[in-house]
């Protein structure tokens, strides 16, 4: 299928605009310029409308995770929480960069979204993240009874790297707790070994949004040279074994380099016994999961993602 015209559109003003590749500044740089395509350019009627947010701090060994709750407007006497990871590479992204992404999963799967601020490499370095990540899935299992209050539908979600950590943390979750009722991977990277061969990596390593040289520059502030690539914490798709999981809605897009090992991992997933809802999405790339206010088509694959994934949280 061909790529969505209301993305090309958008993807050929950025090449216009001959801004330097992220990959070759410094990782202050690349936060900066992902803030302004994300925060500083959004039009206040493209924000989602939720019923209430709150700015609170996961207590931890390093002074404290920050987040943000997001309450959706229910009539419902119990809700599921979803520990939202944003996306970025391990190096860029924040709460506020991914802010819509979280308003949309509270309020399309009616759920309390706990939306984490995990400390961000080159200063904090793997496994920084994934420690973050799996510490406030626990702090979300304590407070279950402030949040959501159905201690059975305590879930993850995460896009791109978010997506990553959230296989991660499943897997960590799987052994040594809390119980998790599902997944939300979208668009995720699975494989981080620098030996990975997949085809997309090739056939879309430019022109895409995410290309080529970012996920190896990405790669070295994340894990350095030293990480093993078939450490699970990293590669989740490297794992000895997938099997007892929770169910899990896995996002790919047609246009984007992470999409064969994506694809591959819900492949996994399913041959282990695991429930998978795995959908690529024709004609979109990396990244489609926030570009509703400029592609008509990104906003429907939204839609329907987030739709499989309230399936999973309240069937």
């Amino acid at each position: 299928m061909p790529l969505d015209p209301d993305i090309q559109t958008v993807l050929s003003a950025l090449a216009a605009a001959g801004a330097p590749p992220m990959s070759s500044g410094t990782p202050e740089a690349a936060r900066q310029a992902f803030r302004f395509m994300t925060v500083d350019l959004r039009r206040p009627e493209s924000v989602v409308a939720v019923k209430e947010t709150a700015d609170v701090t996961i207590p931890t060994e390093h002074g404290g995770i920050p987040a943000r709750i997001y309450r959706p407007d229910s009539a419902a006497e119990s809700l599921p929480t979803v520990v939202f990871i944003h996306g970025g590479g391990f190096v860029i992204g924040d709460i506020e960069t991914h802010d819509n992404q979280a308003r949309s999963i509270c309020a399309q799967a009616e759920a309390v979204v706990v939306s984490i601020d995990y400390r961000l490499a080159p200063e904090a370095p793997w496994p920084a993240a994934v420690e973050d990540a799996h510490v406030a899935v626990r702090w979300a299992a304590d407070s279950i009874d402030s949040l959501g209050g159905d201690a059975d539908r305590l879930a993850v979600a995460g896009d791109s790297a978010g997506g990553n950590l959230s296989a991660v943390v499943a897997l960590l979750c799987r052994e040594d707790g809390p119980r998790l009722a599902a997944q939300f991977l979208i668009y995720p990277a699975t494989d981080l070994g620098a030996d990975s061969e997949w085809q997309s990596r090739v056939d879309n390593a430019e022109g895409y949004f995410l290309t080529a040289d970012e996920m190896t520059w990405f790669l070295h502030n994340y894990a350095g040279e030293s990480a093993d690539a078939s450490d699970p914490r990293l590669s989740p798709l490297r794992a000895p074994s997938l099997a007892g999981l929770p169910p899990a809605v896995v996002v790919t897009a047609e246009f984007d380099p992470l999409r064969d090992e994506g694809n591959a991992y819900a492949d996994a997933l399913r041959e282990a016994g695991v429930r998978v809802d795995h959908k690529c999405y024709d004609g979109m790339i990396h990244g489609f999961f926030d570009m509703g206010p400029l592609s008509p088509g990104a906003q429907a694959a939204a839609e329907d993602a987030i739709a499989r994934f309230r399936s999973l949280l309240w069937d």
